[in-house]
């Protein structure tokens, strides 16, 4: 290994080694000469002295006179040639980190248990190549991590980096790509050479390229710059990973991408360069109760917190949510001179993180009675007609994150991937129940129902137009016709519609029916729960915010129980 390391240093610093060799040399022959030239001058007659003296001292004052005009431009050229010259747009600043040094192990990772698996087996056939190549195996050219943001996609590569043993280089996907033409090609071609030569000294080299998708999408036709670009960087990118080689060097290549799959370059995606591909996915229950315990673990916090029920209210909640959500509450615990995060500083984080800070707005009566009737007509809505959430907290507090002047935070009662019709219908009707309340109540409407006609009429566009859920039994994506490339156009962007106008009017005319309906439903809830709706208006105006607690004990109060999901 120590041989390794030398021969690495030699073909790394070559031309520095040469100079300075070249130096020594130069220094032993000035030595040499001026030794020679001060015995002549010893041996020589005086007015022989005399004159070698004059001689020396304007070859002196010449060569002076030279270096004063040259050294400084020298000096220049020797610094822009030193920096990389014309070449500094292309070059890197990564250095590579040794395995140990990340000091990530498979303990640390949490919340993403079957991608772990994967991740294991990978190390194995890293550090166990040898055996793989006795059977006839070929050692893992990349490995493709797809899935949400936050999910741990990076710290699963250094967690395999770690495991393996062996250096790191990480780069992200944007840093490739300059305005200048085969500025990125360059940089690809110098990052898998520096990780070829530290594969050689080390034994191996895992190169982590993080929004992948900035350099690997599909390639374009176009003859922009900025397209030629970025086909010049993933040409090359892809030529690294399986171009012909002298010989096979273990580095493995990690992408990670937010992206869908569909997104990158078929060519990235084949076998031999991307083998294996590893979806990380958000946390089950289990996985986010875990990963409450292992973030309580860094701060202090009140041994009666419930991780199973803080794990519930977690739910679609990603790794880096949970970890932003307890070192929200530690911040929330300091400002009120709390000395540990109890389920008070909990509550208020995410109600933080989730609708945004509280922002104080004086309102008239009037305002305040609109806003309360139109949050109550939500969370009645939602609590018989969604039996799919809950209604998790109501507030009349304006807040900065959305700009709303108050909400209604449902929660999923359950992990749900498959939304069905009747959960779709229930998101309808619970948006609906603003616009119900309102009129209902106070006779008019209000420009609050903007936002919740948007999702509504969202849903029921989706459910006709794209899902087959309309009463006429038309069967398709319906936005796909409407949104076709031409066929015929030269400009590929260039987009035409191929449903009739008949068929047009049938889709929106279900979509306005379900919407219809689903009103008319609501108006009848509400009518039969005015007392209901009215209580929690009151309390609204009085309390400003309820939580779950509050609108479940007044629910039990008039003797109200969920429907069933």
């Amino acid at each position: 290994m120590n041989w390794r390391k030398t021969k690495l240093f030699i073909k790394s610093h070559w031309v520095a080694i040469c100079v300075s060799i070249f130096s020594v040399i130069v220094i032993i022959a000035l030595t040499i000469f001026l030794r020679n030239a001060v015995l002549a001058w010893r041996a020589s007659e005086s007015y022989m002295k005399t004159s070698m003296l004059a001689q020396t001292g304007i070859t002196f004052l010449m060569f002076m006179l030279i270096q004063i005009v040259t050294m400084p431009l020298a000096g220049i050229m020797w610094i822009w040639i030193m920096n990389g010259g014309a070449a500094n747009f292309t070059r890197l600043h990564k250095k590579a980190i040794k395995g140990k040094e990340i000091s990530i192990g498979w303990k640390d990772v949490i919340g993403m248990e079957a991608a772990k698996q994967e991740a294991m087996e990978v190390v194995r056939l890293i550090t166990d190549r040898a055996q793989l190549q006795r059977i006839g195996g070929k050692i893992l050219r990349g490995i493709l991590m797809i899935g949400p943001p936050g999910c741990g996609k990076t710290y699963m590569a250094k967690a395999i980096a770690t495991e393996a043993d062996i250096p790191f280089i990480s780069m992200s996907g944007s840093e490739f790509v300059e305005m200048y033409v085969g500025v990125g090609a360059s940089r690809v071609r110098k990052l898998f050479k520096r990780a070829r030569n530290i594969a050689e000294s080390e034994g191996g080299c895992i190169i982590f390229i993080d929004e992948l998708d900035a350099v690997g999408r599909q390639r374009s036709a176009a003859n922009s710059g900025g397209a030629q670009e970025t086909n010049s960087t993933l040409n090359q990118l892809l030529v690294e990973m399986d171009g012909l080689k002298e010989k096979a060097e273990n580095i493995v290549t990690i992408g990670a991408t937010n992206a869908p799959e569909s997104f990158l370059d078929s060519a990235l995606l084949r076998p031999g360069r991307f083998d294996r591909k590893i979806y990380v996915d958000l946390p089950n229950l289990e996985e986010r109760e875990e990963l409450f315990k292992y973030y309580l673990k860094e701060v202090k916090y009140d041994s009666s917190l419930d991780t199973s029920r803080l794990a519930r209210l977690a739910v679609e909640k990603s790794p880096a949510d949970i970890a932003n959500l307890i070192q929200e509450s530690a911040l929330i615990a300091v400002r009120n001179k709390k000395e540990q995060i109890g389920m008070k500083e909990i509550m208020e984080a995410i109600d933080r993180i989730e609708m945004g800070i509280k922002h104080k707005i004086v309102f008239n009566e009037g305002e305040r009675k609109k806003i309360a009737y139109h949050e109550a007509g939500h969370a009645v809505a939602t609590y018989f007609l969604q039996p799919f959430d809950d209604v998790f907290k109501i507030s009349i507090i304006s807040r900065t994150g959305e700009g709303f002047l108050g909400m209604m935070v449902p929660h999923p009662r359950e992990e749900l991937h498959i939304h069905t019709k009747e959960k779709l219908l229930g998101k309808i009707k619970s948006c609906l129940g603003s616009y119900a309340a309102e009129k209902l109540k106070l006779g008019t409407t209000t420009t609050g129902v903007f936002s919740d006609f948007r999702t509504a009429m969202r849903n029921a566009h989706q459910m006709v137009w794209e899902l087959g859920m309309g009463k006429s039994g038309l069967v398709g994506s319906y936005v796909l016709l409407e949104t076709m490339p031409s066929g015929t156009s030269r400009f590929a962007e260039e987009k035409v519609s191929y449903l009739s106008e008949k068929i047009k009017e049938q889709l929106n005319n279900e979509t306005q029916e379900i919407l219809q309906e689903c009103l008319k439903e609501v108006e009848e809830l509400l009518t039969k729960e005015s007392a209901l709706l009215d209580r929690f208006a009151q309390e609204l105006l009085a309390k400003e915010e309820l939580d779950y607690d509050q609108i479940e004990a007044i629910f039990k109060e008039h003797n109200k129980t969920r429907p069933s999901i």
